[in-house]
């Protein structure tokens, strides 16, 4: 299998995706609020295994109809839009939120458990530590 190639940049219709599952976890003014900073922060890499362990989340089967599409793209050469990831707490027990792109990150971790994935990270309303808005 072949290495994910992936954009520069989210794909628009991530923001709107990512606020829609954000919109059961907080409210509409938090989830505001973590989307533009999401928009505006910078591209970081972590690992697909990394990821899924700080998510708490399963990893996905090859079978799941979305991470299939994703590695019939990556098979296809097709880039994969950076995930978009909304920070954890480790004092609270909050685990990292994967606010977009779940399904990118199982199938990425399918073609290779070390690849570096790029995200953008936000942190909570009233998660940022002094000087840190948008990590």
């Amino acid at each position: 299998m072949p290495d994910a190639t992936w954009k520069s940049a989210p794909d628009e219709h991530d923001y709107p995706a990512s606020a829609d599952y954000l919109a059961l976890l907080a409210p509409s003014e938090d989830v505001e609020l973590i989307v533009s900073r999401l928009r505006t922060s910078s591209l970081r890499h972590w690992k697909a295994k990394d990821i899924l362990r700080a998510s708490g989340l399963p990893l996905l089967p090859v079978d799941n109809p979305h991470v299939a599409a994703d590695l019939h793209k990556v098979t296809s050469g097709k880039a994969l839009s950076p995930v978009l990831l909304v920070r954890g707490d480790l004092r609270s027990g909050r685990p990292l939120q994967v606010a977009d792109g779940y399904h990118r990150v199982c199938a990425s971790y399918h073609t290779d458990e070390n690849t570096d994935i790029p995200c953008r990270l936000a942190v909570a309303a009233g998660d940022e530590p002094a000087g840190e808005g948008s990590a």
